[in-house]
This record gives C-alpha cells, structure tokens and sequence, in this order.
C-alpha cells in the first residue's frame, strides 16, 4: 500500500477519515480478536491484584475494593526487536515500551511495512497521564535506579517520541494530556494532522498502566472510586468507578487514499469535536457543554443525530457524571429519534474498568468492531436505571444484552471520552463504506485473508502450503529477519517466556531477560 502524503491533494478539509489498522492491549484481551470475543460474550476482567503484582513489590491496594483490571506480562519485552539496548530497555518506562509493540502490531493489522514509512511524515498521537515508573525510579535513596538513561526512559512525552524514533518517522510526534480524554482526542488531533496534509499516516492512541498505589490514593480520596471496584453504569447502584490499565492504537488515513490504495478499511471517522465544561466546577461535568459538543461533531461529520444507532458513553459510573451526561444525549440525540426506537447506549467500563488516559481508545475500538461485526455487546452490571436518568424521557436505552445492529443501511454510533478536568471528546464513527469492510468472521486478524480467491494465490506460488499445513504470520525488521533462524531457547541473551501464542495467528516479540542495571524490586524492570 502506498504509505507517503503526496500533498498535491486538496480539498481534505472536512474528509472521512479511515481506521485501516488496529492493535491493543487489554486485560483479558491481548488483540482485537480477544477484546470482541470478551465484549461479546459479556465478560467482566476485573479481579484482584495477581501474584505477579505482588511479587513486583508494589504493594498496590486497588481501591477501596482491592480490585482492578490489569494486564499480564508488562515487565516483558523484547529490546533486540526494536534496537534497544537491554540496559536501556530495563530504564525506559513500561508504557513506551508497551506502545512500541502496538504501534507496530497495528501496522502489521493494516499489512504496512514498517520500513516502508521511514523517512516520511506518519503523525504518532498518544495519550498518557501517568508515570509511575518515574516515581519508582526515584525512590532509591541511593539514586541506584536513574542512571544516564533515566532522562529519556521515564519522561512522559517520549512516549510517543519514542515510536517516532525507531521507525524513522519524520510527522508530528505528540504525547498528549488531557486527562481522561487523552487518547479520544489524541485520535482527533491525528485526524486533524491529517486533513491538513500534516500527516499522510497516523497512529493514534492511549496507553496506562498502575505501578504504583499513590494515584489510586488519591483517586480514592476525590470519592471517584467505586467501594464494590465495579463500574454500575447508568444503574441505580451507581457509585464509581474501578481502575484498569491497558493501551490500544489505531492506524489511519484519508478515506480516498484509503481507497485508492486498497486498505482493508474497518470503520470510517466521519467527524469530532473537542471543548471544555469551564464554569460548572473543576471537576463537575456541564451539560451545557456537552451539547454543544455533541452538536459541533456532528456538523463536521455532516450527519444528523437522528441516524446516531449507538453511542459508547464516557459512562463511568459516577452519581454526578452519568445524569449529566444522559441529559446531554438524551437533549441532541435522543429527542432526534422517533418515540419507540430510543438510542442504544453502554460503557466498556464496565468489562475493563476505567482505563484513564486509554478509555476513549478502548471505547473506540469497541465501536469500530461493532459496527464490522453489525452486533452491540452488552454493557454489564445494569440492573435497574438511575433514578437521576428517566431514560424513557431521553429516548435511552441500555444495551445490557449483545443485539444486532439497531436499523439498515450505513450504521453510525458515537464515541465519548471526558476528562476530570472538563475537557470532553466525542467522535462520530461509521461504518466501513460497501464492499471494504473486514469480515466479521475473521475482524481482528492481524491481516490473515480467509477467502477462496485468497486461498487459492496463496496455493498457486506455495504449492507446500496446500492441504492441512497451517500458515503461521512471523514479524521482522526485513525479509532477512523474518527467514533469520530464532535464537535457540537455552541461548544466554534470550528465553522464550511462558506465553501462549496469540490467538490472532501473529508473532508476538519475544521478551529480554534480567538486566544487571534494572531497577530494585520496587521498580519493575523488563524481564522474561
């Protein structure tokens, strides 16, 4: 596919924007795939704090319920794979080790070839907020933890940098903080590059993880955090959030070039907006602002609110923030459709927990597989509405059970990320245009075709690969990397670590062992 702006185009001001890659990293879900079967199958990943926590030496109290949603294997990471020197690697904060792996899954989603895009101006837009490794790091009394590496491994906007760097990318490269909206508008700010001819690519997305208790602290002292650690959506036992952690990333293009190039195109972003509740209280939702902001998305998308089948709300769980926000939607969105049909709403907070500065991304991922697979999964922990929220009044209904696609012809829903200090994001998401949507029997795989013209090419140049042979997608560097021979297991600088392959048919890298220069057991350094 053709990766490089050509900037001779005009005219984008105002243009469709496509998603023809994605990665993430859940918990409970390590890819696209995984997060659809939990989305759809109604899981709930929150648990208690694993071993593995603990035996980082934490000492994480998760909240007043000792619970979380948390990922596996976030000490684990291969620094030979991205030309990173393993004493490096074990300084660099886990989150900018964690994006690099999904910058490069989702382009190998989207079937970019990395290599191919040195050089040219692809826009990295990551959302991140915290840095607890930082604060990790800089507990040693003894200044044993920084070292001349500490500089570029723990500060929070090389995570985005980072990506920009070792793939040789030469567009805007931006670590965005907007609270709990990073990532939302972390993605419009890549469709904004974008339109403006800035970017010819872009990666968006969020990234964050908890690894070390005093946020948690403080969140709970705010009152934000729910005393049963679940996220009781628009329900009346509504009392707060849980804390999750994870990243995700999207690549994206101008549709028509999308189009021209023959991307596999997932889901189209039609238009956002972006604004601030200033006035109502520093950490109060206004309404008032979020109708204008759902107004302002969709006059840049050119769609009207009645065509809206679903929106992935901001939905945390809060007595002050849900009313607020189901008056908003209810106002602009809910009052446009007929009486009878209300519009369909749910939160993924309540299968992941609150992912921070990565929700918007999380809930935008959630969408664009529900528009490719044409199902709404259910939004968990709903029991009996809000007494704040008359949903009958606001034409809303709870999708608290998985349902096909509400209506025919082009689906459209609407994603929504908030942060704690009023800025709000919402995106207008629609579905793939006909005839370049992903299968819903094969969405989420990172690139496998399963068609019969498909299969047969793959026949007619490997005639080995007929019959019961199962292909297996490897990633590398260069074509030389990928027929190098791997490292033999009982090699001294590589072991493989206890991972189960991933569902998706792709290679996840391998991890790098203990580093003597790693941090103390109060820092968890990148181990196998």
């Amino acid at each position: 596919m053709s990766v490089h702006n050509t900037r001779s185009d005009a005219g984008l001001a105002g243009e469709p924007i496509a998603v023809i890659g994605m990665s993430c990293r859940f918990p409970g879900a390590p890819d696209p795939e995984a997060y659809w079967h939990l989305l759809v199958t109604g899981q709930d990943a929150v648990t208690d704090m694993p071993a593995e926590r603990a035996e980082l030496g934490l000492g994480i109290e998760h909240g007043p319920a000792g619970k979380g949603a948390f990922l596996d294997g976030i000490d684990r990471f291969d620094p030979g794979f991205f030309h990173i020197p393993p004493r490096e690697a074990a300084l660099m904060d886990p989150q900018q080790r964690l994006v690099l792996e999904l910058g490069w899954e989702a382009l190998e989603q989207a079937g970019v070839v990395p290599a191919d895009l040195r050089g040219g101006d692809t826009g990295i837009f990551l959302g991140a907020t915290t840095g607890d490794y930082a604060d990790l790091a800089h507990r040693a009394a003894d200044g044993s933890n920084v070292t001349h590496h500490s500089f570029t491994g723990l500060d929070r906007s090389l995570i985005a940098n980072r990506v920009s760097y070792v793939l040789g990318l030469r567009g805007p490269s931006l670590t965005v903080d907007a609270g709990q909206a990073s990532s939302l508008v972390a993605v419009h700010m890549a469709c904004q590059s974008l339109r403006s001819g800035e970017s010819g690519v872009a990666l968006a997305g969020g990234v964050e993880l908890h690894l070390a208790p005093e946020k948690t602290a403080l969140a709970q002292k705010l009152g934000g955090l729910s005393p049963d650690g679940r996220c009781h959506t628009f329900d009346a036992r509504a009392n707060g959030y849980v804390r999750g952690e994870g990243g995700a990333v999207v690549v994206l293009k101008p549709l028509r070039r999308a189009l021209a190039d023959g991307d596999r195109v997932h889901a189209v972003l039609r238009g956002s907006a972006v604004n601030n509740g200033g006035g109502a209280g520093l950490t109060v939702p206004h309404e008032d602002a979020q109708r204008d902001l759902l107004h302002r998305a969709h006059e840049r998308a050119g769609t009207a609110p009645a065509e809206v089948g679903y929106v992935e709300l901001h939905g945390t769980g809060t007595p002050v923030g849900d009313p607020v926000e189901a008056a908003a939607l209810g106002a602009v969105l809910g009052s446009a459709r007929p009486a009878g049909e209300p519009l369909r709403v749910g939160s993924v907070k309540t299968n992941i927990g609150h992912l921070g500065a990565a929700a918007g991304v999380a809930g935008l991922l959630k969408v664009v597989l529900s528009l490719t697979h044409g199902q709404l999964p259910p939004s968990l922990h709903y029991a009996s509405p809000n007494p704040r929220i008359p949903l009958a009044e606001l034409n809303l209904r709870v999708q608290d059970t998985v349902g096909d696609w509400p209506g025919e012809g082009e689906r459209l829903a609407g994603v929504s990320s908030f942060g704690v200090g009023g800025t709000n994001c919402h995106v207008v998401v629609a579905s793939a245009p006909e005839g370049t949507a992903s299968n819903a029997s094969n969405a989420g795989a990172e690139g496998a075709g399963d068609t019969e013209a498909e299969e047969a090419a793959v026949a007619a140049v490997s005639p080995s690969l007929r019959g019961d042979t199962l292909p297996w997608l490897v990633s590398g560097r260069s074509a030389a990397a990928v027929r190098a021979p791997r490292p033999s297991a009982s090699s001294p600088t590589w072991r493989a670590a206890p991972r189960a392959p991933r569902t998706s048919g792709s290679r996840s890298p391998p991890r790098v062992p203990p580093s003597s220069t790693a941090p103390s057991s109060s820092a968890p350094a990148a181990r196998s």
